[in-house]
């Protein structure tokens, strides 16, 4: 019976790890919706943890599918966890980030969400980082933006603000930001969406807002340099409030190498 007890433990814990979640295989139900999980080999608790938001029209299984991405985080030691947006009319998903949208209040959701993997999977509460791309990536800036506290770092692909863009945010952040030069979904000077209803903002505006909050004392960055094709500046405006910018010569799209780049940037402070 011990030996049972046993091997049913250890199969119960190798579903967790494969993120099995009650025996629904893949994903894990919450009353605000759902997630998908993935933790390292050998992980000790608490685990330090990526939360990665999908595009538009994505799903928290498609970013698990992006194995290379997600398999370089959990090298690292990192869980990564892959929310559900909420569908929108058309049956996409996406993110409810512009103000005033009606819809799910998605700062709740991802705290519940950070609450049940870590009852679950053993989660940290502080190495935390909520990183997205497009809609997600807006969805991240928006949520640094107005709760700051609830992540430890904020990595935005492809994503900034809409316009109006917030005149301020809550307090300092620290940001990790990365788009494509060549990228024309979400150019780097924004763009009109729905006959001019909705507009992108200048990622270069938003990235002076964060300036802002952040206290630089000057727009200049403290280091600004170039590895490989990848141009980086970073501004250090005190603790708990850094930004660095890559800008890569690709278009919409998680480059390669991003994992590694965003943790190097994670764990430097």
């Amino acid at each position: 019976m011990k030996r049972t007890a046993l091997a049913l433990a250890l199969t119960l814990w190798a579903g967790a790890a494969a993120a099995d979640c009650a025996g629904q295989p893949g994903i894990c139900e919450i009353s605000g919706g759902e997630y998908h999980i993935a933790l390292p080999e050998g992980a000790q608790r608490p685990v330090p943890v990526v939360m990665f938001l999908h595009g538009y029209g994505g799903s928290g299984a498609g970013t698990m599918g992006n194995s290379r991405m997600v398999d370089a985080l959990k090298a690292r030691g990192y869980a990564v966890i892959a929310p559900n947006a909420t569908r929108r009319r058309n049956g996409n998903r996406s993110w409810v980030f512009f103000p005033g949208w009606e819809g799910r209040d998605e700062a709740a959701f991802l705290r519940d969400v950070m609450a049940d993997a870590g009852d679950r999977f053993g989660v940290s509460k502080t190495e935390t980082v909520l990183a997205g791309f497009s809609a997600g990536g807006f969805m991240v800036n928006y949520l640094a933006c107005s709760n700051p506290g609830d992540f430890e770092g904020y990595a935005s692909i492809s994503g900034g603000f809409w316009r109006p863009q917030p005149e301020s945010c809550a307090a300092p952040v620290r940001l990790f930001h990365t788009h494509g030069w060549a990228d024309k979904t979400v150019p780097l000077e924004g763009r009109y969406l729905g006959e001019k209803q909705f507009q992108q903002g200048d990622i270069y505006a938003g990235l002076e807002l964060w300036r802002d909050t952040n206290g630089c004392e000057t727009h200049a960055p403290d280091k600004a340099w170039q590895e490989g094709t990848v141009l980086r500046r970073r501004w250090v405006c005190g603790e708990g409030a850094d930004i660095e910018f890559a800008l890569f010569p690709g278009g919409h799209t998680v480059p390669r190498g991003w994992a590694d780049l965003m943790l190097d940037w994670f764990e430097a402070n």
